[in-house]
């Protein structure tokens, strides 16, 4: 903890005056984990990792349609709602308010990790006022994007928008209904009535009845209540408490509903405005940002996407990367890396440092091309451009870095890296105008090359 300021205000004595306390306002250890591309940058492994020096994770926002990795041993774990800090016995989680939840998927979920000798219901926490995702959530989400047919863009189907939509219209259904029944079904009865002529008259599907809601959904209704907090109080406590809290982000930046590659984008803020709104939490609270970054770029689903490769350098990547969503199974997209989106991130967020991930994917290439930049209209930028009309005049301004040509899933320190890797490394700290801090070079947790001694302040 710092105490970056003493501020003393007393005002006159006597009747109707103020006299007001002295007050201390104090910095404590907030750590944000952001993704600066368009996702699968690999923060469920970094999460994990730092993880083992945090006392909370908490979860910002996004839902079910993000999937993290954490490889343990000879294990792997995807978690799709609960932050990846679980996994550490001194760490406990929350998911907090920004996050729309599936019941059922949550469910799911902690019963994987029950099943795998965790004892999740133990540590978990929900914040009362976070939003559920509904069953008619899904099906409008499937009807929305068939009627789009070619402009289409590239849900998970999982009713994370619809959900979103029905927080943002102010008829949406919260956590902290599911401690009473009859106001859960006359919540329910009156969202459906509601979608009813959309669903009927536009759409020419019946909506779900209030009772294949309840069937669906309520019989997790008991479990999930134990778990409700006021998951503000708890964060702001924690920090009170000077303990180290690690805000975990899903999906990436350039997905960001206002900064993003919109409409080709989430539903919610994976930038830093999330954190504030998603928790609870004074942006003052904030002691660091890191972006998570991989080595070359990837995106799923629909949307631009400048450096893509469709040829057998994007196979390879690919196949060498393992690249295919942990949500869906859907194959990325992949291309080279891209300096203008992150430079972007960094400009968004005010990242402090970055961790660069999948760095050994690039293990056999001699050569690697990087994009530096455009020219768009006849006019350079190092910035990725905010309106996306147009972008076919859009044109890469490349260059090459040599590759290293080696085996280095076995390096743990920097040095130990071949020169032309750590060339690489710095160049595209030059690029991005920002120090990379970690480097992962496999998905095991110890398959990590530190740059400082500790990550969390």
């Amino acid at each position: 903890m710092r105490v970056v300021a003493s501020l003393s205000i007393e005002g006159e004595k006597g009747a109707g005056a103020h006299n007001l306390r002295k007050r201390r306002i104090e910095i404590v250890s907030l750590t944000v984990i952001m993704g600066a591309q368009w996702g699968d940058e690999g923060k469920g492994k970094v999460v994990d990792l730092f993880s083992d020096e945090a006392d909370l994770v908490a979860r910002y926002q996004g839902g079910n349609n993000a999937g993290h990795t954490v490889v343990i041993g000879d294990k792997q774990y995807i978690l799709h709602l609960i932050p990846s800090g679980i996994l550490h016995d001194n760490c406990d989680a929350l998911i907090g308010n920004g996050v729309v939840i599936d019941p059922a998927v949550l469910a799911e979920e902690l019963d994987a990790l029950i099943a795998a000798g965790f004892d999740p219901e133990k540590k978990l926490k929900i914040s009362a006022n976070a939003h559920l995702i509904m069953p008619y959530h899904k099906a409008l989400d499937h009807l929305q994007e068939t009627r789009r047919g070619k402009g289409k863009i590239g849900t998970t189907g999982r009713g994370i928008g619809c959900a979103y939509g029905d927080k943002v219209t102010r008829q949406g259904i919260r956590v902290l209904d599911l401690v009473s029944k009859d106001r859960f079904v006359e919540k329910t009865g009156e969202v459906i009535d509601f979608y009813r002529p959309l669903f009927e008259k536009v759409y020419g599907e019946a909506i779900c009845t209030v009772d294949s809601v309840m069937d669906e959904v309520w019989p997790h209704a008991e479990r999930l209540a134990k778990m409700i907090v006021d998951g503000v109080t708890l964060i702001n406590d924690a920090l009170d408490q000077n303990k180290r809290v690690l805000a975990e982000g899903a999906q990436g930046i350039m997905l960001d509903i206002d900064f993003g590659t919109y409409p080709y984008v989430t539903s919610s803020n994976p930038s830093p405005g999330g954190v504030s709104t998603g928790l609870g939490v004074s942006p003052r609270r904030v002691d660091k940002v890191i972006g998570i970054v991989k080595a070359y770029t990837t995106r799923v689903g629909e949307g631009p996407f400048p450096s893509e490769l469709t040829n057998e350098q994007g196979e390879y990547l690919r196949a060498k990367g393992g690249e295919y969503g942990a949500t869906t199974g859907r194959p990325r997209r992949c291309g080279w890396f891209d300096a203008a989106v992150v430079r972007r991130a960094v400009q968004i967020a005010g990242l402090d440092e970055i961790v660069l991930t999948k760095l050994d994917v690039l293990d056999t290439l001699e050569t690697i091309p990087i994009c530096n930049g455009y020219e768009f209209d006849g006019q350079k930028t190092n910035l990725y451009p905010l309106d996306r009309h147009n972008l076919d005049n859009l044109k890469l301004t490349m260059e090459e870095a040599k590759g290293w040509n080696q085996d280095i899933t076995g390096v743990r320190e920097y040095d130990g890296l071949p020169e032309k890797a750590q060339v690489y490394i710095q160049r595209l700290e030059q690029l991005i105008d920002c120090p990379v801090s970690a480097i992962s070079v496999g998905p095991a947790r110890d398959q990590i090359i530190r740059r400082t001694d500790r990550f969390l302040p």
